[in-house]
């Protein structure tokens, strides 16, 4: 069974654009990875913050008993 030369060439363009759409999608999914971990450090660098302040700001008040014990 042979394809028509026609036929071979239209399989061959589709697949050169696939292939090409493909390399944009990997460059796209790096670049957002990229972003992402950008994100987390951020993230982690302002979780780090607001838990310092968390603990400078908690009361320091000693357990002790009510009055009336």
């Amino acid at each position: 069974m042979t394809i028509p030369e026609d036929r071979l060439t239209t399989l061959e363009i589709r697949n050169a654009e696939q292939e090409h759409v493909i390399e944009e999608l990997s460059g796209q999914v790096a670049e957002q990875w990229k972003v992402i971990e950008r994100m987390q450090k951020k993230l982690d660098v302002l979780t780090d913050r607001f838990l310092a302040l968390e603990e400078r700001s908690a009361p320091d008040t000693p357990v002790t008993k009510p009055p009336h014990w």
